[in-house]
């Protein structure tokens, strides 16, 4: 029997794909016997608590004599104080920018014989937007070719770092999961505090509101339903909606739109929800839509970036190219109007969801590559 690994993982602690995802994957990790450490300068979003997991918080300082505050050397010191003090096996930052290259500076600080490996896992923005600045492009590609080895979420994504980056070496696909929690409240009463009536549908968003979620199409395609369907839409928002709500007043949605931020207990929500709607002009993957799958929730969004790999367009939701908002829209008519095919969709979505993207599925992938990389 393979001995329980020591590893840390280092994540955005903000709300995002790419922290939920490590800090679900850190849970999942801890579950099987491995020995879990997180590195940020706050615990992530959703980082669990339990046996076999551990925080360290990174101290930043703020001297006058730097003229923004330093993350990136505070972060490498705790990443090699935390390796020594535990004898840790590996290292798995979630993007490299500047968690990847904070770990080769960590490990450069340790003894050459008690090296450490480093996994990086690239979910979007180190490719598609700092990728192509040239401020930060060759720090990243330095990043990469001194990691042990490199993931990241989808296909899509691993061309786009081959294309945009020049990277030779080898990236392995390893999707994002979700293993939902029980939800604490029955369905009914979420509806009932959300002011969802019986005859209504509820048709849910989450997302961190960053420019390239675009909720201004999001609140358009809202606005364009027909005065006969009947819906809320709920937005769980993971960032401040008040730069959105003058839109909401000018688009007459005042009393179709409810609001949540913050949520870190998304499940109650997910299983209250009749269909999901994303408008994002790109994504890596869109955790979003899986975690609506999994509670057999189909989703109408853009067919842009990683969500073709995650959605079967017909069989487990619908997907419309990007900016016809009038195609988007006449796809949530559909299924708001047709409860019969939403269903069915939302079984199919369901099921995939468990067959590709839960924790039995894809964990034992990341731990098969901690073996490789380590040496069996």
């Amino acid at each position: 029997m393979s001995r329980p690994l020591k590893l840390a993982i280092t994540c955005y602690p903000s709300v995002g794909g790419s922290g939920i995802l490590a800090s679900e994957l850190g849970e999942e990790l801890a579950r099987r016997g491995h020995e879990v450490h997180f590195i940020s300068y706050e615990p992530p979003f959703r980082m669990p608590s339990g046996p076999g997991i551990r925080f360290h918080a990174v101290r930043v300082n703020d001297y006058d004599l730097f003229k923004y505050p330093d993350y990136t050397l505070p972060l490498s010191v705790k990443m090699a104080e935390v390796a020594r003090a535990h004898a840790l096996d590996l290292l798995h930052v979630h993007y490299a920018v500047p968690h990847a290259t904070a770990a080769i500076l960590a490990r450069a600080m340790l003894r050459e014989e008690a090296r450490l490996r480093i996994i990086t896992t690239l979910h979007g923005t180190d490719t598609t937007l700092l990728g192509r600045d040239p401020g930060y492009g060759p720090a990243i590609r330095h990043a990469l070719e001194h990691s042990d080895a490199i993931t990241t979420v989808s296909a899509f994504m691993q061309r786009e770092t081959v294309r945009l980056l020049g990277v030779r070496r080898p990236i392995e696909v390893i999707p994002n999961f979700f293993e939902p929690h029980a939800p604490r409240r029955p369905r009914a009463e979420v509806r009932r505090e959300l002011g969802v009536a019986d005859d209504e549908a509820l048709v849910l968003h989450i997302s961190n509101l960053r420019a390239l979620k675009r909720i201004d199409l999001l609140l358009e395609t809202a606005a364009r339903l027909g005065p006969r369907a009947r819906f809320k839409l709920v937005i769980l928002a993971g960032a401040p909606f008040a730069p959105h709500e003058d839109a909401v007043r000018r688009l007459g949605l005042a009393g179709r739109v409810v609001v949540r931020e913050k949520v870190a207990e998304v499940e109650d929500y997910l299983q209250a929800a009749d269909l999901g709607l994303f408008t994002s002009e790109t994504e890596s993957f869109c955790l979003s839509i899986l975690e609506a799958m999994s509670f057999g929730c189909p989703s109408v969004a853009f067919a842009v970036g990683g969500i073709p790999e995650v959605v079967r367009s017909g069989e487990s939701g619908l997907l419309v190219p990007f900016g016809d908002t009038a195609a988007l829209t006449r796809a949530v008519e559909s299924l708001l109007g047709d409860p019969a095919r939403r269903a069915t969709l939302g079984r199919a979505a369901r099921d995939r969801a468990r067959e590709h993207f839960s924790a039995a599925a894809v964990v034992p992938q990341y731990e098969a590559l901690y073996r490789r990389v380590l040496g069996g």
